[in-house]
């Protein structure tokens, strides 16, 4: 299990039905059988293919009649609804479509690849309660977002951008994104093709990360 699979692992919530959509390898759902966390558990894929590499790993869980597969897209076709869904190591966009098309779940952990600030607004502009707004790390940086369907919640434009907890608690992880990101935009800044617009759009945004790296050395 990679450091990024164990990590959104740990953010699991106990729960009676689980839904990891987009399963790929089903190593996710296992640890939520394995650790007791729910009852029954759905593999989801719209790829037959992959779906089977996640039969294959939960094999005795579905001959028990605790874990099931369908092949679908997103969250359509399920026999019952599931109460947390799981979705990981998709698009921000391609994770809004999925979402998109009905009720928000319960409860939802969620990694998107990119795009994560259009996710939080999704959740927000939806009704959800994140409690869970962190970036980590495996190689390279990801975003983790868990909370519940209902609840409401309020972001600022900064959190929105950057995730509440980031700039509550300022990880490393997140310390070393905003490092690498700041770099990037010296870089641009120091090249001689700009336009105009682009030259301000980019000293807005190194403003922004040097309040970020400001207020973590406050701390």
């Amino acid at each position: 299990m990679t450091n990024r699979i164990a990590f959104i692992c740990s953010h699991i919530p106990k729960c009676r039905v689980f839904a990891d959509v987009g399963c790929d390898h089903g190593y996710m759902t296992k640890y939520a059988l394995d650790f007791h966390l729910c009852k029954r558990a759905y593999l989801a894929d719209i790829s037959a293919k992959c779906l089977q590499k996640a039969e294959t790993l939960l094999k005795d869980y579905i001959e028990e009649g605790r874990c099931f597969s369908v092949c679908t897209d997103g969250l359509q076709n399920f026999p019952e609804q599931p109460d947390c869904v799981l979705i990981a190591g998709m698009g921000g966009e391609e994770m809004l479509s999925v979402l998109s098309r009905g009720e928000l779940p319960q409860r939802f952990v969620l990694q998107p690849m990119k795009n994560a600030e259009k996710v939080r607004a999704f959740l927000l502009e939806r009704g959800a309660r994140i409690l869970t707004d962190i970036t980590f790390a495996d190689g390279k940086f990801y975003d983790l977002i868990a909370g519940y369907g209902q609840g409401g919640d309020r972001y600022s434009e900064l959190e929105i951008k950057f995730g509440r907890d980031n700039l509550k608690t300022y990880p490393q992880a997140f310390m070393q994104k905003i490092a690498a990101e700041r770099k990037k935009v010296l870089a641009l800044l120091n090249g001689d093709s700009l336009s105009e617009e682009s030259r301000k759009e980019l000293k807005v945004k190194l403003n922004e990360l040097d309040d970020i790296v400001h207020a973590a050395s406050g701390i």
